[in-house]
Formats: C-alpha cells, sequence, structure tokens
C-alpha cells in the first residue's frame, strides 16, 4: 500500500502550484505562517523525490535556490493550443531581453530586471516563447521556433532575431552588453536595466546610456497574441 504523503508535503505543493513561480524554502515557510524553513525544505525534497518517480506530466525543478512545480519539458507542446499568450510590460520586457541576449543566463536577467526574471520566466515557458536549459546553478534561455512564429519573425536563429529587433525597435546594433558577474548584484550597476542611469534635466543622454536602455519601455501596453497570430 502506498505511503500517505506528509500534510506538509501536500502544502508546500499546493503552495507552489498557487504560486505559479518558483519560491524558495524561506518563501515558502512565510507562505505556510513562518514554518521553520528546515521542515519546509525536508519537505521539498520530499515532493521532488515523489514526483520524480510517479508517473505525471509534472516535476518539481529546482532553480537556483527556487523549487518551481511545472510541465515536464516534454508535456509544453502539448499545451500550446490551450495557452493563450498574454503579456504585461514587465513579461514583454523580460522576453525582449531574452530574444536580444540569447542564449543568456537566468541569473543575469535577475540582475538586468531583478526577481521578478523568475516569475516570467516561468510564464514565458509555460506558453511556449522561451526554452530552459539547466548551466550550473542557473538556467541557460532562450527563444523557442514557437516565439518566431508569434511575432511574424522570418527565422528562429538568433542573430536574425536580433537583427529583427534592431530594425523594428531601434535597439542599436551591438551596443548593448550583458553585465558581466559581479561580486554584490545589489549595489554593482547593470548597464542594460532599464531606466539605470537617469540623465541631469536638460542634458541629453550619453550614446552609452541610451544604448543601455531596454528595448521596451515600462509604459508599453499589454500585449495580447493568439496563437497563430504574429503581433503587431
Amino acid at each position: 500500500m502506498p505511503h500517505a504523503p506528509d500534510e506538509l508535503v501536500l502544502k508546500v505543493e499546493a503552495v507552489l502550484f498557487a504560486a505559479g513561480k518558483p519560491l524558495s524554502a524561506r518563501e515558502l515557510s512565510e507562505a505556510l505562517d513562518g514554518l521553520d524553513p528546515r521542515s519546509v525544505a525536508k519537505a521539498l525534497h520530499a515532493l521532488e523525490e515523489a514526483y520524480r518517480v510517479r508517473p505525471c506530466a509534472l516535476e518539481v525543478r529546482r532553480v537556483g535556490e527556487r523549487y518551481a512545480l511545472q510541465l515536464k519539458d516534454r508535456f509544453v507542446p502539448t499545451v500550446h493550443a490551450v495557452t493563450p499568450v498574454e503579456m504585461a510590460p514587465r513579461t514583454v520586457k523580460a522576453l525582449t531581453l531574452i530574444a536580444y541576449h540569447q542564449p543568456v543566463l537566468q541569473s543575469v536577467l535577475v540582475r538586468m530586471i531583478g526577481d521578478a526574471a523568475y516569475g516570467e520566466v516561468q510564464h514565458l515557458r509555460g506558453v511556449g516563447l522561451v526554452r530552459t536549459e539547466p548551466k550550473g546553478a542557473t538556467l541557460e534561455l532562450t527563444t523557442t521556433r514557437r516565439f518566431a512564429e508569434y511575432f511574424g519573425i522570418p527565422s528562429s536563429r538568433p542573430e536574425e532575431i536580433r537583427r529583427f529587433l534592431e530594425q523594428k525597435l531601434g535597439v542599436p546594433p551591438a551596443t548593448t552588453a550583458i553585465p558581466a558577474p559581479v561580486a554584490d548584484a545589489e549595489t554593482a550597476p547593470v548597464p542594460i536595466a532599464p531606466s539605470a542611469t537617469v540623465p541631469v534635466e536638460g542634458e541629453a543622454p550619453a550614446p552609452e546610456e541610451t544604448a543601455a536602455r531596454s528595448p521596451v519601455g515600462e509604459d508599453a501596453e499589454p500585449a495580447s497574441v493568439t496563437a497563430g497570430t504574429p503581433a503587431r
């Protein structure tokens, strides 16, 4: 007779499912009324193992220090027809940065747009626009063929996508560099992050400052895209 799962394991599963984004043991602990993070971490490992041996379309995947309850890679294409893409401005920004700088590490994207990157990557992967591959303690991010089809880009090759973004969105070619790894991501400057540098009133921004801005602004209207319809 199968062993009944611990109540805490079920609660951790419920929180991960409802969150829809990767959470750390500490974040899960806070969501569970401040339970001991060590007990939560133990429950996480038990849940991870349960999904590993269970015939299931879902998996618990570790993303750095966070955990996500998500579809297994081989089932992502199966749900494309029922997952319309609705994107808030922050999602459009994350997707544009991934598309322009691919392949890019998720840890680098976090330095660009903050911890919101974890949830955005999870969402974009779920709708089939971004592919993730484990790379050490983080993930390597690239766009999919579906991304190119959605946005009417004639090629799925990274260099062609980059050229498309330069032409359509006015991103200066070959001028935006990915920030190098830094010891203190909280205080180190991030050249590519939107509004990372603010020019003095009355002064024109320097060329490197202009190039450092994200190709998608904060105030962009949310985009809603239906499968098979290129975004305008």
